[in-house]
């Protein structure tokens, strides 16, 4: 299958452009909310701060962690605009399609606002149980698709050597599985601070906020690595045969 020609106006204001700077927008908060969530929770350990130090620590680190949820969920619609205005074009990703991954992944974005905001209550519950179907859908499609683009030579025709962005593809599945590791993690972590917050330190509460948000870090480091990783591999695309 002969690929369609890329977008020559690399420059200037396109819409090839206007999707790479998205791109880039949803990369650089990505990555740098995350951080800021990262900081914020070492003030929330620190048990010879004040409880209300504490609990400011972790309004910031609720309220900071919204941008990172964005991020993750745009990125899919984003990379999938990206890669139409490309030189797969409509050979591979028709307009129709990535007007229907915007309209899922605006879907999936409403679920993650209402679990995120009002996730305590009846409905929220059920949201998030649907949310995480759809991370878990999610993770198992990217990753398999992207295992295969990988290991075989030409992946749905494509001659490019496209291994890039199958590995690409790859590590934003695995993104999605680390942020849900984290979400199981960080279970015990609500009520052990509400019992912070309402009885006091104990060495019982501060040692189950510690383990809590102490045991997510693995996970938090395997996303800044799968990101930056994602990132390298869209600029660089090593291996290619043709600009893709």
């Amino acid at each position: 299958m002969i690929l369609a020609a890329p977008i020559e106006p690399v420059h200037g204001l396109n819409a090839y452009s206007l999707a790479i700077f998205l791109h880039i927008v949803l990369f650089v908060y990505w990555l740098g909310s995350d951080i800021g969530v990262f900081y914020s929770s070492r003030f929330i350990l620190k048990s010879d701060l004040p409880t209300p130090a504490r609990s400011v620590a972790a309004k910031i680190m609720h309220a900071v962690d919204m941008a990172p949820r964005i991020c993750l969920v745009l990125f899919l619609p984003s990379g999938v605009t990206l890669m139409a205005l490309g030189p797969f074009a409509e050979d591979y990703f028709p307009w129709w399609f990535v007007a229907l991954v915007w309209v899922a992944a605006l879907c999936w974005l409403a679920l993650v606002v209402y679990d995120y905001t009002k996730g305590a209550t009846a409905l929220g519950r059920i949201v998030q149980r649907l949310d995480l179907v759809v991370r878990y859908g999610l993770v198992v499609v990217l990753v398999g698709i992207g295992a295969y683009m990988m290991v075989v030579p030409e992946p749905f025709g494509v001659q490019t050597n496209p291994k890039w962005l199958g590995a690409k593809l790859a590590a934003y599945g695995l993104c999605i599985l680390a942020g849900v590791m984290i979400r199981w993690r960080l279970k015990p972590f609500g009520p052990a601070f509400g019992k912070l917050v309402s009885e006091g330190s104990t060495p019982e509460v501060e040692a189950r906020i510690r383990t809590s948000v102490q045991t997510c870090l693995p996970y938090v480091y395997a996303i800044w690595f799968l990101v930056l990783l994602a990132a390298f591999l869209g600029v660089v695309k090593p291996g290619t045969t043709a600009f893709g």
